[in-house]
């Protein structure tokens, strides 16, 4: 569990990294502007962390299935070397599906100006002069594959989990649910901006949608899944305890 958190705390990190100082440059500065290449970048490693946390996600409550539901086959089932070869897929099955089909698409680009504060390929797709109905077709279509297919298989994997627990006695099922309780909770905050993202109203009318998604999975999401993870370690519930205490002093 501990392994996949670090990769999800990386992957949130890389998130950040990629928009935030760009974001923060612009702020500051009124000449907004950014190379071709650089955007291009940009656009590609969002894009690549995005199959990426999906299938992570996917990945995590497949994780929990296990320890749950057969602890026993748990040290075989996600030993090291499986794990090693589930991130090693992340990257692949996310490149295939994200990164490989925008390589041939090529858009002529008829305007130099996004409305967005980063290059999100749909705010992207906007400047360009060709029939993009092709183009929103594909990028629909992986987005089917890459954001239903995980989630189907987390809403798979916690209905199995629930199954399970409501046969256990009440104490270790109140330990269970604590185990899930913060990953369901980073699903739900991900998944559902995403979701509304690319699979919203039009991307002709949504610009501002697309805007205040983006802020919330780029941004928002990245910092409050330390806080979700922290609140269900036991130090971390003792140290909020005592911060009162602390304070009255």
């Amino acid at each position: 569990m501990y392994y996949f958190l670090c990769m999800l705390s990386f992957f949130d990190l890389s998130y950040s990294s990629t928009a935030v100082p760009r974001l923060l440059v612009d702020l500051f500065f009124s000449k907004r502007t950014i190379s071709r290449p650089s955007c291009v970048v940009q656009i590609y490693l969002i894009i690549l962390l995005e199959g990426c946390e999906c299938l992570l996600l996917a990945i995590m409550a497949y994780d929990r299935y296990v320890a749950i539901c057969q602890p026993l086959h748990y040290p075989v089932l996600m030993r090291w070397s499986i794990c090693y070869k589930l991130t090693a897929m992340l990257f692949i099955i996310s490149f295939i599906m994200c990164i490989f089909p925008s390589l041939f698409m090529p858009i002529t680009i008829c305007y130099n100006q996004v409305n967005h504060f980063m290059c999100e390929i749909l705010a992207l797709l906007k400047l360009s002069c060709d029939n993009i109905a092709s183009n929103e077709l594909v990028i629909f279509s992986v987005s089917f594959i890459t954001l239903l297919l995980p989630f189907a298989l987390i809403i798979i994997s916690y209905i199995c989990i629930l199954a399970s627990v409501l046969k256990i006695q009440s104490a270790g099922r109140a330990k269970a649910f604590s185990t899930c309780s913060s990953h369901l909770a980073v699903v739900g905050i991900y998944f559902g901006t995403v979701m509304l993202m690319y699979f919203g109203p039009s991307s002709q009318y949504s610009t501002d949608q697309e805007k205040y998604s983006s802020i919330f999975y780029v941004i928002v999401s990245p910092m409050l899944n330390p806080v979700i993870y922290s609140l269900n370690n036991k130090e971390v519930k003792d140290t909020i305890r005592k911060l009162p205490k602390y304070f009255s002093h």
